[in-house]
């Protein structure tokens, strides 16, 4: 809401500011007139506060205060009083005058009409600007009826355009918000069903056969070839399990090359993006520009991915920062939330979930994990793997 209605101040401040520009422009030009004014000192003093007017609409379109609103205001005002007070000696120049003063004065309606809270100021600043008009064309002999005209339908013409403005503006804005939700949902519903097809292709082309082979005693296929079509199969959901997407190449063949270096930042961004989808915040901090061996990084990121697992499960928070540090020789992860925590104590040595998914799993590949937490305090877990 407050998005909308500052757009709304800055579309109607440039209308008032072009407006008023304008309008007092044309009044300088008409007070230099010859006879406008019969004093040089009320010529001066007209020139003066139209240039103070000009100030104050540019300032109105940088920044929409009332500061600016209220000058251009109060010194349309002080400057029909001037002409009132000269006595101008040539009707039509000082009329011409009072009547682009009064039109300045309008240009503040833009801003003030748009506002409930505003209205009773532009109330108040129409009824000051009729009141010194009046007395300011009948000592200069203008013709009343004109300068009347030209003022009330310039105060009513920028008070009905701000009045609209600020009711519709609200709605198209809705609209567009509206039709912006609509069309993030229905691409999410076409990414989530088009990731469902490409997962049942998937497993129809690999896990799914090579079950089916199985189920009939591996008729027709050679022992060593089951083999390798099973051990295809469990890369492929071991990729699928860190958050890959991995590349059909034709049916049966997703393009599973062994890497034997992987720099960690390459995958990290997966991982990120896995528990995304889940809504889990993971902030990323540290390094990300670290090489390590193929084996040592699947485990370090498995590791990884296991810890924002359960605190996406069990800690009661949305958010988990991961920081990211090495040295010569090893490659550290913080895991940190500020979550329920628990007792560390209480964690039993079957719990599969910590002791096989990320202490054995570090322990295989040479590392190791230290978990540290306390009911009400959150956990941290310290992952700890060598870079050869």
């Amino acid at each position: 809401m407050t998005r909308t209605v500052e757009e709304r101040d800055r579309m109607l401040a440039v209308a008032s500011s072009t407006m008023g520009i304008l309008a007092s422009a044309v009044a300088a030009v008409c007070t230099v007139l010859p006879g406008a004014l019969p004093e040089i000192e009320s010529t001066v003093s007209v020139l003066a506060l139209c240039l103070l007017i000009i100030t104050a609409c540019v300032a109105v379109q940088r920044r929409t205060s009332p500061i600016p609103i209220m000058v251009t205001l109060a010194t349309s005002v002080i400057a029909i009083g001037v002409v009132w007070f000269s006595g101008g000696t040539s009707g039509s120049a000082a009329t011409a005058i009072i009547i682009m003063l009064d039109v300045t004065s309008a240009s503040t309606a833009f801003l003030l009409g748009a506002d409930a809270r505003r209205r009773v100021i532009l109330g108040i600043g129409f009824v000051v600007v009729v009141a010194v008009t009046v007395p300011t064309v009948l000592s200069v002999h203008g013709p009343l009826p004109t300068v009347l005209f030209a003022t009330v339908g310039s105060w009513a013409f920028c008070t009905g355009i701000a009045v609209w403005v600020a009711r519709v503006v609200p709605q198209t804005v809705e609209r567009i918000e509206g039709m912006s939700d609509a069309y993030r949902t229905e691409r999410q519903a076409s990414e989530y069903e088009a990731r469902r097809r490409q997962s049942a292709r998937l497993l129809h082309d690999t896990v799914l056969a090579t079950l089916t082979l199985l189920a009939h005693s591996g008729r027709g296929v050679g022992e060593r070839a089951l083999r390798a079509q099973a051990a295809d199969d469990a890369a492929l959901l071991r990729e699928l399990r860190m958050g890959y997407t991995p590349d059909p190449q034709a049916s049966g063949d997703y393009n599973l090359r062994q890497v034997q270096e992987s720099t960690l930042g390459n995958t990290l961004e997966t991982v990120k993006q896995r528990f995304e989808r889940m809504g889990l915040d993971v902030a990323w901090h540290g390094t990300g520009h670290v090489l390590l061996p193929a084996d040592t990084l699947d485990a370090f990121l498995l590791a990884l991915a296991e810890c924002l697992e359960n605190v996406r499960r069990h800690s009661g928070e949305s958010e988990a920062h991961v920081t990211i540090t090495d040295d010569d020789v090893t490659v550290r992860a913080m895991v940190t939330d500020s979550g329920v925590g628990f007792d560390v104590s209480d964690v039993s040595p079957g719990r599969l979930g910590f002791t096989e998914s990320i202490v054995a799993r570090m322990r295989d590949v040479g590392g190791n994990a230290r978990l540290f937490s306390a009911p009400g305090s959150g956990t941290t877990v310290v992952l700890e793997v060598p870079k050869e």
